[in-house]
């Protein structure tokens, strides 16, 4: 069977993939490294106006199944990819030239990064999707090894790569599962398939949605599949790891929404309570092991994890709370998470650049950089769910809101715990900015660092003062 290709639907990916080479080839002829970076900025752009032409669209189909949707929440989803990927250029422009990075390597791999997180938000099959889940993931370790001839680097890497193996032959093993039972391979047709599964083949699909979500697991750093992620975060370039932390967990998550709520949700009743578990632990180590940590990376590494639990509450309802609304706070909670973290990463960078990266080397730091200080503390406001951060106030309620709605009323008391946890460590970061010092040094801010912590504190504040139209077109991209 020949598929038509409708180009418009898949042509922000498209210009993202076909970036990554130009800027590739560019390198190969001896562009300057500023001059691959503006490419990268383009290629990124570009696609993000693509969105517009290609909306509604759909393509590879075969019947009513289609392998990519580009509806209003693959719209989403790739916005957040999109925009939070060029603040992470912007923030790799210095670490290129401070770390003796290959530019036109570098970005070749960001760039194929954020193509397969781009067809994360809009695959609609199992297939797509694991490649998709590839095209994230390969390239991602590849950044992580960069630095050579740094052992920490290497070192992470091969975590890196090893739980990618692993993760990837999970996955892999639970979809050749559930294609056994179900004989099909897209989402809407898995899930026809799932709901009059025989009752004698129901284990083994109960089995193939288990391994599907471990798989997703490994991707969104949730425990027990989260081991990685702290070395991993220390060890990358700080831009890498900010990319990991925002634009490689958005995919993540909008490739397990789907699954979970297009494809699996028949089987709510099983993978319904596991991701309540699974919440629960994830939220509460990620935050106790923050607790602990005096190096600023570290600290943002398990406070990712922490979040990634908060990601999946709304989940837990099953088939017990409506999909709309579960993936709807997912979606919401995501969009403004990507926010908060790529602008608290911003700072970081910029602070880190002589190796600042102690939770110490802030103490005095609104004196020295009151700019700088002003837009950390409000990131890590935003990050505890305080006022003035509203957002992340907001996004917390909307998932308290969506635990409570799926009869999971003691995930929500697990939540409310872990939000005060978080306060103790984002508040504490937050008045060290602020504490006297005895010689409190001033940090240079690069002319890209600057723009790419203006961007995100402007992002904050516009979400801070309207966060209900995040959750709106949340609700409206949520079909």
């Amino acid at each position: 069977m020949i598929q038509s290709i409708d180009y418009l639907a898949i042509l922000p990916t498209l210009i993202v993939a076909v970036g990554s080479v130009v800027v590739l080839m560019a390198d190969a002829f001896g562009t300057p490294r500023r001059v691959t970076g503006l490419l990268t900025v383009l290629a990124l752009a570009a696609a993000a106006v693509a969105l517009v032409p290609g909306h509604g669209r759909t393509t590879f189909c075969t019947g009513r199944s289609c392998s990519y949707v580009a509806d209003d929440f693959a719209t989403l989803f790739q916005v957040i990819v999109l925009l939070t990927a060029l603040v992470v250029v912007l923030l790799s422009h210095g670490e290129i030239g401070r770390s003796a990075l290959p530019a036109g390597e570098y970005h070749f791999l960001l760039l194929a990064a954020v193509t397969g997180a781009l067809l994360l938000a809009s695959g609609r099959d199992l297939i797509t999707l694991v490649v998709a889940l590839e095209t994230l993931s390969l390239p991602v370790f590849a950044l992580v090894a960069l630095r050579r001839y740094d052992g920490v680097a290497s070192e992470a890497a091969l975590k890196l790569f090893l739980v990618s193996v692993v993760s990837s032959a999970v996955t892999l093993f639970g979809i050749s599962l559930v294609y056994g039972v179900t004989g099909a391979m897209h989402l809407d047709r898995v899930a026809a398939g799932l709901a009059h599964v025989p009752a004698d083949l129901k284990p083994v699909a109960a089995v193939g949605v288990v391994a599907v979500i471990a798989g997703f697991g490994f991707k969104v750093a949730a425990v027990p599949f989260h081991f990685w992620a702290p070395d991993v975060y220390q060890g990358a370039p700080l831009p890498v790891a900010a990319f990991l932390s925002v634009v490689s967990k958005a995919g993540g998550f909008a490739g397990l929404t789907l699954v979970l709520t297009a494809g699996f949700w028949p089987l709510g009743g099983t993978w319904g309570p596991l991701l309540g578990v699974l919440s629960a632990a994830t939220m509460t180590l990620g935050n106790l092991l923050a607790l602990r940590q005096r190096d600023a990376v570290r600290l943002l590494a398990w406070s990712s994890v922490a979040q990634s639990g908060f990601m999946l509450a709304p989940l837990a309802g099953g088939t017990r709370v409506r999909p709309h609304e579960s993936m709807t706070a997912t979606a919401a909670y995501v969009a403004m998470y990507a926010i908060m973290n790529i602008g608290a990463f911003a700072v970081v960078t910029v602070v880190a650049r002589r190796g600042r990266r102690d939770l110490g080397d802030y103490r005095g730091l609104a004196r020295a950089n009151p700019g700088v200080a002003i837009a950390l503390a409000f990131f890590l406001v935003c990050l505890a769910g305080l006022p003035p951060g509203v957002m992340g106030l907001f996004a917390k309620v909307v998932v308290f809101r969506a635990a409570i709605g799926g009869a999971a009323t003691w995930l929500a008391v697990i939540m409310a715990v872990n939000t005060v946890l978080g306060l103790y460590y984002y508040l504490g970061w937050a008045a060290r900015l602020f504490a006297p010092a005895e010689r409190p040094e001033t940090v240079r801010v690069g002319r890209t660092g600057g723009i790419a912590i203006a961007v995100s504190l402007a992002g904050a504040l516009v979400v801070s003062a309207a966060p209900e139209l995040v959750l709106h077109a949340a609700a409206l991209a949520v079909p």
